[in-house]
């Protein structure tokens, strides 16, 4: 039996944050608490030399790998890039925000670190196996990671939730891929692809086809497998919050591309129809059930959702260019998000979590910065031009439109979307009109203030001048 050994340069970022990972695992064991900083510094560096790494060697060219379980591709490099710095930034974020409430332990950055090569895995799949093996080793990370706060109520019944929905989702993926294993007789996307045109049993593959989708959607969070987000991000730490809104939905968009358009594009016909649904629903509850919410975390859980609806549009459309569009709505909405729950962090303080609508009441007069930093994301969630969200969902919707029998459902989105608009504006109601019911300093590190800043005037600086991330991803999709 000849043995070949298998090509290690695609796959080096991986290996690297694997290596590091479980360095900064037993250096963590060795540290004291007061001496906790260098976990944070080590789990930062980490996520810059994989970044330096993938930017380094960043090509347009596809390159498999591991018998072709492996690929790395533009696409994947650039979502890998986008990963990379949401966890950056996360994890910068909710620093100060541990401390407060003795959570500063190694476990929150180690299991960050395996989460993110969970969604590298993932991101890179070109195998049914590697894409469970990718999205187990990320869905292990945060069931973790919500259950940290082991004296909070909330917190273990918002992963036991999770964990129990979770496990029915990737039972349901697992059932799915063995009806389109029986088959095709393969695991492997690209032969999926070519077997499945000339499969004489359509009705098993669309059945395997319908489960996959179950379990794509449940990690995107997108109606009807919606129940646990609302939970999972108010029970949650809002430091965790903030990194499950953030990059693992960069790395569903990719599960959502390699299963569906690598693996399964000859039944676009069938998955498009389903897209629809899930789309139309997602945005209608998303949207309603989000003007009902007193809770600012629930408010943006269902804000996510109807972004998940929004997402799906450019991709049900079945050409690159909506594509591109999606990965373009992906990476923007992470951007915005980590915003809006940083800005939950800087108004949060030990002992109290501002989490309630009401604790924005009056910001521009306690800190006129920050209510202008909250303004910017949510009239950016809110597609309000210029910003960066709005340029997101035009470029969705124009792909939409472009296919002329799909124009009636870049109507409903826009109605759905003004529908939204009122939540996000109720927000900015509150910080300029009314009078703050919270006279206390915002207190934060000048890390955090700098991060925010920068943040902020990113998803403002991209709004003005958005054709550099939309030509990246355009040379990242189109072959």
């Amino acid at each position: 039996m000849n043995f070949e050994m298998p090509n290690i340069v695609p796959v080096m970022p991986e290996i690297t944050l694997l290596t590091l990972a479980c360095m900064v695992l037993v250096v963590d064991l060795f540290v004291k608490q007061e001496q906790r900083v260098i976990t944070y510094l080590l789990s930062q560096a980490s996520l810059l030399v994989v970044f330096i790494m993938t930017l380094a060697s960043f090509t347009s060219e596809t390159q498999l790998t591991f018998s072709n379980t492996f690929i790395r591709d533009a696409m994947s490099d650039v979502l890998k890039l986008g990963v990379y710095i949401s966890v950056f930034i996360v994890f910068l974020y909710a620093k100060d925000y541990l401390k407060q409430r003795d959570m500063f332990k190694g476990e929150f950055y180690v299991l960050g670190l395996f989460g993110v090569l969970g969604m590298m895995v993932l991101i890179s799949a070109h195998n049914m196996l590697t894409v469970y093996l990718g999205l187990e080793l990320l869905s292990l990370s945060l069931y973790a990671m919500v259950a940290m706060q082991r004296d909070s109520e909330s917190a273990s019944e918002a992963a036991m939730k999770y964990f129990v929905l979770g496990a029915i989702a990737s039972g349901m993926l697992l059932y799915g891929m063995s009806m389109i294993y029986g088959v095709t007789g393969t695991l492997d996307l690209a032969e999926v692809s070519q077997k499945a045109a000339l499969a004489s049993d359509q009705m098993l593959l669309v059945f395997g086809m319908v489960f996959l989708i179950v379990g794509i959607a449940f990690k995107l969070g997108a109606v009807p497998f919606h129940m646990w987000v609302p939970d999972v991000y108010h029970g949650a730490p809002t430091s965790v919050t903030l990194y499950i809104a953030s990059a693992p939905k960069i790395a569903a968009f990719a599960m959502l591309m390699r299963l569906l358009v690598d693996g399964l594009f000859t039944l676009q016909a069938q998955w498009q129809d389903i897209l629809i649904i899930l789309a139309i629903a997602s945005m209608g509850i998303g949207n309603i059930v989000a003007i009902s919410q007193g809770n600012i975390k629930r408010m943006l859980a269902y804000s996510a959702i109807s972004h998940i609806g929004f997402l799906m549009l450019g991709v049900l459309t079945g050409q690159q260019t909506g594509f591109a569009a999606s990965m373009f709505y992906a990476l923007s909405y992470a951007l915005m998000t980590l915003g809006g729950f940083g800005m939950v962090i800087l108004l949060s303080r030990k002992g109290f979590e501002a989490d309630k609508l009401d604790d924005f009441k009056g910001l521009n007069e306690r800190s006129p910065w920050s209510a202008f930093m909250m303004l910017i994301f949510m009239f950016s969630m809110a597609g309000v031009p210029p910003f960066l969200g709005f340029w997101a969902k035009l470029s969705v919707l124009k792909e939409v439109v472009a296919t002329s029998s799909l124009t009636w459902l870049a109507i409903v989105a826009v109605i759905f979307s003004i529908i939204g608009a009122f939540y996000y504006l109720r927000i900015i109601k509150l910080m300029y009109f009314d009078k703050p019911e919270d006279d206390a300093t915002i207190v934060a590190n000048v890390d955090l203030r700098i991060a925010l800043s920068a943040n902020s005037l990113l998803v403002l600086g991209l709004g003005l001048m958005p054709g550099g991330l939309m030509a990246l991803c355009l040379t990242a999709i189109v072959k």
